[in-house]
């Protein structure tokens, strides 16, 4: 069985894995050019330590879509490494990691410089998932023929809220920072 270092070795960058996007790549590189980092002190505590991160995740993924640039900001100011594993190719790697027995991603996994796994984040901020569950709730039973139209109705306004509304992406930034300074202590 691979290791999660192992994974990393063998994963492309962040920012080739955007580059190579072939889903929703327009709609990450829209959130990357307009995120701007936060003015605090998270970029330098993190400089601080050799961490590397790994994102398993789809480039067909709205969360991904979102979360990845967002992160990758953080990671490029901070000169730190994150490589992606896609979840589709190798399902051993997500299956050790899933969200409450679902393979949700994006899932970042959080090693230290020796590669051993010390912590991880994802699938979603928890403010970002209580606007999925607002949305959801709204959705007429699975077994209702609009179901199907509801659910892709609710998916489309919720990456455009992804792609559009800052105050999204600042959910994600401090919830991942949040997570990263529990763990570096």
């Amino acid at each position: 069985m691979k290791t999660e270092q192992q994974y990393f070795e063998e994963g492309t960058t962040i920012q080739t894995y955007m580059e190579n996007m072939s889903t929703l790549k327009e709609e990450s590189y829209e959130v990357y050019d307009n995120f701007s980092l936060p003015q605090d002190s998270f970029i330098e505590e993190l400089k601080k330590h050799k961490l590397h991160f790994l994102t398993i995740t789809e480039d067909w993924c709205g969360d991904a879509m979102v979360i990845n640039p967002v992160l990758r900001k953080i990671v490029e100011a901070a000169d730190l490494p994150m490589h992606v594993a896609l979840r589709d190719a190798d399902t051993d790697l997500i299956d050790r990691h899933l969200t409450n027995g679902g393979r949700a991603i994006p899932m970042v996994l959080i090693l230290n410089e020796q590669g051993e796994l010390i912590g991880k984040w994802g699938p979603r901020a928890p403010e970002v998932q209580e606007i999925v569950n607002e949305g959801r709730a709204k959705l007429p039973a699975k077994e209702d023929p609009a179901f199907a139209e509801k659910q892709k109705e609710f998916y489309e306004s919720l990456q455009k809220r992804y792609r559009t509304e800052p105050v999204i992406w600042t959910y994600v930034y401090n919830s991942f920072k949040s997570r990263v300074q529990e763990i570096i202590k």
